[in-house]
């Protein structure tokens, strides 16, 4: 895969909502068909994301990012800070035309060190625990599991992963 420009950048201005929430529920969505989630089975899942939902995560103290190649957003991540030393990862998100490129990977690297730069100790984020390559994944990057809890309405179990702020290492 040819590397093209690629820039991730805060993602502040709300005529940018639209485009960074079809790009997370595109990525989702092959996550809906593959755990067979509908809006009627789990209404909060990314893949039925809102603009307006957006938005509303854009109330509490999180910042987006967005991934861009050349100047077409195909990444998204948001980061929240939950108390001084702990911060959370959410919405991860890279359209499937673009995965396996190491898009992902620059996204997490990206935002533990805005974590850490912001004084952060510890990144944690949630996730579908029976993703079995998902967890893999983050677990290459240093991520544990902590905890899992069944949320009443959601019809899978959600996996807690943390690791600490130290930077990244990819190979």
């Amino acid at each position: 895969m040819s590397h093209n420009e690629t820039t991730i950048r805060e993602i502040t201005d709300p005529t940018e909502f639209a485009a960074s929430a079809r790009v997370i529920r595109n990525s989702f969505k092959t996550v809906a068909e593959e755990f067979g989630l509908t809006r009627e089975s789990a209404p909060t899942h990314a893949s039925f994301l809102t603009v307006r939902q957006l938005r509303q995560l854009k109330n509490r103290p999180v910042k987006f990012f967005g991934l861009f190649l050349d100047s077409r957003q195909i990444g998204f991540i948001a980061v929240e800070k939950a108390d001084a030393d702990l911060y959370y990862i959410e919405k991860l998100a890279v359209l499937p035309e673009h995965r396996h490129g190491g898009y992902g990977a620059k996204l997490v690297g990206f935002a533990i060190d805005y974590i850490r730069g912001n004084g952060g100790k510890k990144v944690a984020l949630g996730m579908i625990i029976e993703s079995a390559v998902l967890k893999n994944w983050y677990e290459m990057f240093g991520f544990q599991e902590i905890s899992t809890h069944k949320f009443p309405g959601l019809p899978f179990t959600v996996c807690f992963m943390e690791r600490d702020a130290s930077p990244l290492m990819i190979h």
